[in-house]
């Protein structure tokens, strides 16, 4: 039997929500292992002067527990 861990990590970037994921997903595999899957919990926009200038996820990450 397995047993998964889930944890939250923001990320962010200024091109767009799925650059955002994909940034956050890459960070999250160089200190975690075993992820097995994410999903989105919440996204917001930064915006000065009338323009969206940083996309934001904030991502549930989940990982497979090492036996």
């Amino acid at each position: 039997m397995s047993v998964a861990k889930i944890t939250e990590i923001q990320s962010a970037s200024p091109k767009s929500f799925e650059d955002a994921i994909q940034k956050g997903i890459a960070r999250a595999e160089k200190t975690l292992r075993n992820l097995s899957g994410a999903w989105i919990k919440s996204q917001k926009v930064v915006i000065e002067k009338g323009k969206i200038t940083e996309y934001r996820v904030l991502l549930k990450v989940t990982f497979i527990l090492q036996e």
